[in-house]
């Protein structure tokens, strides 16, 4: 499929040139590869603000899939894509908040608590630290793919399910709203790339209800958004054999699925870009930032398939420089935002 890249030759060069494609996966020399050449830079830094602004609706909407306020979510978000961009082994891969990780660990968060359901992160974390140490995440490549495309189809399915609490008991002017991002889902895809479809549904949608005054359900409805910057947060719960009886399972499947996600993630990015990650490093990489995100009161997450083709295929990005932006872009959007995000209808939200 990369043949007529290759092929193209010096008269007809693509955007993306085979120097782009071939960019290194090591820390350093991403980074410096992205101040290469002012061209290198403006992509990577614009490719980091697309990425942040499509992430702030996946955020809230996956902090309210698991029972948590969309703080949570968002500055997991942040921590996740800032802490990945130097400890991870695929370069320009996204990892942030995710609908598997929300699901899996949603019930500790019903059940316990926010202390019990951030426990349960730093456990995974941990888990996900040994289990790439000890070679697991080498094993993952050998999953069928069909195993994979059922993964992301009952994941998509179980999404769809958790939405239809949000459609129950509300204003009808709700139902329309969910119809027109849906088809603004659809279709913008096929006017133009340029700008993630999730994005325009949420600014569309939310535009039309404060512009004729509707009254309907919002993200501030939903908790409270951060006006500052993250602080240390340490679970308040008895580290005793009881507590890792409750939180175990759900910290050992976050872990598999997380890593799954991710290794299914970084498989289709070196595809994509034609250079090889570093799987083990992945794998550690991605524990070590739930762990960094636990002790800052975020949920958690892995790589987005989503998120990271939008950097990778449709923005151009190749170095870590453009995951690191886009945690910091998007912790500036909310923290200065806030008060805007806080409109967003929730309808536009079940719609993506």
């Amino acid at each position: 499929m990369t043949a007529p890249t290759h092929a193209s030759g010096a008269s007809s060069p693509p955007p993306a040139s085979s120097d782009d494609d071939l960019a290194p996966v090591g820390v350093l020399a991403s980074f410096k590869y992205a101040f290469s050449s002012p061209r290198r830079l403006r992509t990577e830094v614009l490719a980091g603000l697309v990425v942040a602004l499509a992430l702030i609706p996946e955020a809230i909407s996956f902090s309210i899939l698991a029972g948590v306020d969309p703080r949570v979510g968002l500055f997991a978000s942040f921590t996740m894509a800032v802490t990945i961009a130097f400890t991870g082994g695929r370069p320009a891969m996204i990892s942030a908040a995710t609908g598997a990780i929300a699901l899996v660990i949603a019930p500790v968060a019903r059940e316990y608590g926010l202390d019990y359901f951030i426990a349960t992160v730093l456990l995974a974390g941990i888990f996900q630290v040994v289990l790439s140490v000890i070679g697991v995440g080498k094993l993952m490549r050998f999953i069928p793919r069909s195993v994979m495309v059922g993964f992301v189809n009952a994941l998509a399915i179980l999404i769809f399910t958790a939405q239809i609490p949000h459609l129950l008991g509300v204003p009808w002017l709700v139902y329309p709203m969910v119809a027109a991002g849906v088809l603004i889902m659809v279709f913008f895809p096929k006017l133009s790339a340029a700008v993630p479809a999730p994005l325009v549904a949420i600014v569309a949608i939310t535009a039309v209800v404060v512009l004729f005054g509707w009254t309907m359900p919002n993200v501030s409805d939903q908790g409270e958004l951060p006006s500052s910057l993250p602080s240390l947060f340490i679970p308040d719960v008895p580290w005793t054999l009881e507590t890792l009886q409750i939180i175990a399972p759900y910290a050992l499947a976050m872990a598999l699925v997380g890593l799954m996600e991710s290794m299914m993630t970084a498989k289709l990015v070196d595809d994509i870009t034609e250079v090889r990650s570093d799987k083990t490093r992945e794998g550690w990489g991605q524990g070590v930032a739930n762990i960094v995100t636990a002790f800052f009161g975020g949920m958690g997450g892995c790589a987005m398939i989503g998120q990271t083709m939008i950097n990778v295929k449709q923005s151009g990005a190749r170095t870590r420089l453009s995951t690191l932006l886009a945690g910091i872009f998007l912790l500036i959007l909310v923290v200065a935002l806030g008060d805007i995000v806080g409109l967003i209808p929730m309808a536009a939200l079940v719609a993506v």
